[in-house]
């Protein structure tokens, strides 16, 4: 699938499965926006992008952030074919010991963070326009520790199943993708040394493929989602996770 003369926006597009996303669809032949809250992290990724992609430091807690982002892409490009809310955030911390800063972080990003990302384009969007925003098998069955991160992304899939009937009309899809366990740099570091060989087995064994996801996986998933392809897909959370939220 081409996307030749589309401009996509990717939030959180600076490492990991954004930076992924982020590559597949200029494979594909977009223009992508990314952003992120390091802006050395988001150059060093710009460059690594090549010179069809650009970069805005943008903290996604922060509506100012996100309003400013807009305006500059109003400015710069006039509109995106595609969004993909990405940027997000979550900690691990069982009852008991849930902190308000967690809280507010956690919700900051995903529910708040998302919110105003899909308000904001909206109006810089064409009919025939996609969004797509990342969640997590999380929503379904977060694991211990992380009911907090898991509330906030069935918060999205609750927001899209609203949103879709809002914008009734307008031409523009919204779609969630649920990504299970991928690896990435940030999975890796998430595991002490010593536990990690262990518990990347412990993922692989979950998935009915026999393997946890790559960013390669979710990238193709997104682009699916945003193209013709799909046109007749609206409002849907799949589930990118070799099976493993289905048993």
């Amino acid at each position: 699938m081409s996307f030749e003369n589309k401009i996509a926006l990717v939030t959180g597009g600076s490492s990991g499965i954004g930076f992924g996303i982020a590559r597949h669809l200029l494979d594909e032949g977009a223009k992508v926006v990314v952003t992120g809250r390091d802006i050395a992290k988001l150059d060093k990724a710009v460059q690594a992008l090549g010179p069809n992609a650009s970069g805005l430091v943008v903290d996604f807690t922060k509506k100012t952030d996100i309003d400013a982002l807009y305006q500059t892409i109003q400015r710069d490009a006039g509109r995106f074919d595609l969004v993909v809310a990405n940027a997000g955030a979550g900690t691990i911390l069982p009852l008991g010991e849930i902190t308000e800063q967690q809280v507010d972080q956690t919700l900051g990003a995903n529910v708040k963070g998302v919110i105003f990302t899909v308000q904001g384009a909206l109006p810089l969007m064409p009919s025939g326009g996609a969004i797509v925003i990342i969640g997590s098998t999380a929503s379904m069955n977060p694991p211990a520790g992380m009911s907090v991160y898991g509330a906030s992304k069935a918060a999205v899939r609750a927001m899209v199943r609203a949103w879709i009937q809002e914008i009734r009309g307008s031409g523009v899809r919204i779609n969630v993708l649920s990504p299970g366990p991928v690896r990435t740099e940030g999975l890796d570091n998430f595991f002490p040394p010593e536990q990690a060989d262990a518990a990347f087995a412990s993922l692989a064994e979950q998935s009915m493929v026999g393997r946890i996801g790559v960013p390669q996986d979710i990238a193709h998933t997104v682009a699916f989602l945003a193209s013709d392809a799909a046109a007749y897909i609206n409002g849907v959370e799949l589930f990118v996770d070799g099976g493993a939220s289905q048993i």
